[in-house]
């Protein structure tokens, strides 16, 4: 009999999976829209990634590069550097001549791969030691959790300031490091303790009964019943990452092209940071950005936990 063969009353079995995903994402996309924190956090978030998906495609058509480019470009029509806001250039130019806009939507996309991508690493890991934790027991939960507890206390942003010193780092260096530090930290013990629900279910007694090995439960039955929780997480990993960006950036430690933390790191470098007042637009469009999508991502974290967390929707 085929592995895709009818189920039930002559229903494919994956029709039958299919709708009760899609059943799924429709309770929980009602549940996270009734919470008005979430879809706000939702909406500066898909700002920020228009933002960054329009940056490629307006330096494709309508602004010159020779302008507008994030990190060469400078603005020739102003004659004196940094030029306030004007038509030509909405939040002005930095010290260097290059237009803010320009940089702080393309610093958008920085954000956006650093965040996800520490996010999607600390997932990894995280499900994993967490679920293999869980199953296996015994020195391998002792080992891995020891592991976990060395992980928790490292200090994170001391740990990348010294790499960043020593070696210097790079974006996707650093999004492997929090990831690395998050995955095998708080994240993967939160984790286990979720896994730990799981494996005493009957169905994890069925799969190994019918004959499933331990590899085969851990990713089949465990792993994919952790992703909600774990996707919860990813959210704050987002934060960190973002943040982290912004503090190594601002100190000049990170070798990046353009950041939101690289264009405060110019303009204290140039003397601006402490004149707020008179030249306002060098800090406040980097600094209100790194606030507003570090809140946004939590804000849909803390939506996703009325989600994921039944208690906390009975409140």
């Amino acid at each position: 009999m085929r592995a895709d063969a009818d189920y039930g009353e002559g229903v494919p079995i994956w029709r039958v999976r299919a709708a009760l995903f899609w059943a799924t994402t429709r309770r929980n996309w009602r549940l996270f829209a009734a919470t008005r924190i979430g879809l706000a956090g939702l909406a500066i978030i898909s700002l920020y990634a228009l933002m960054a998906i329009a940056h490629p495609l307006l330096m494709a058509t309508f602004w010159d590069p020779a302008v507008y480019d994030p990190v060469v470009g400078y603005a020739f029509d102003q004659t004196l550097q940094p030029a306030p806001p004007s038509r030509a250039h909405p939040l002005g130019t930095d010290p260097l001549g290059r237009d803010i806009l320009s940089q702080l939507m393309f610093s958008a996309r920085t954000e956006f791969v650093l965040g996800l991508s520490a996010a999607v690493i600390t997932v990894t890991i995280g499900t994993t030691v967490g679920a293999v934790a869980a199953y296996f027991g015994g020195v391998v939960d002792a080992v891995l959790m020891r592991l976990a507890d060395i992980m928790i206390m490292v200090p994170g942003i001391s740990v990348l300031i010294v790499l960043s010193a020593l070696i210097g780092v790079q974006q996707f260096e650093l999004a492997l490091v929090i990831g690395v530090l998050s995955g095998f930290g708080g994240t993967a013990v939160l984790l286990k303790s979720q896994a730990l629900t799981v494996v005493v279910k009957p169905y994890i007694e069925a799969a190994r009964a019918a004959g499933g090995g331990p590899w085969h439960v851990v990713f089949t039955h465990i792993v994919p019943n952790l992703l909600p929780l774990a996707f919860l997480y990813m959210m704050f990993t987002v934060t960190a990452a973002i943040f982290s960006e912004a503090v190594l950036s601002f100190l000049g430690l990170l070798d990046v092209r353009m950041s939101w933390g690289l264009m405060i790191h110019t303009t204290e470098s140039a003397g601006y940071l402490l004149d707020v007042g008179s030249y306002w637009w060098l800090i406040l469009p980097a600094s209100l950005s790194i606030t507003l999508l570090c809140s946004s991502f939590y804000l849909v974290g803390r939506a996703l936990d009325e989600v994921v967390n039944p208690r906390l929707r009975r409140r």
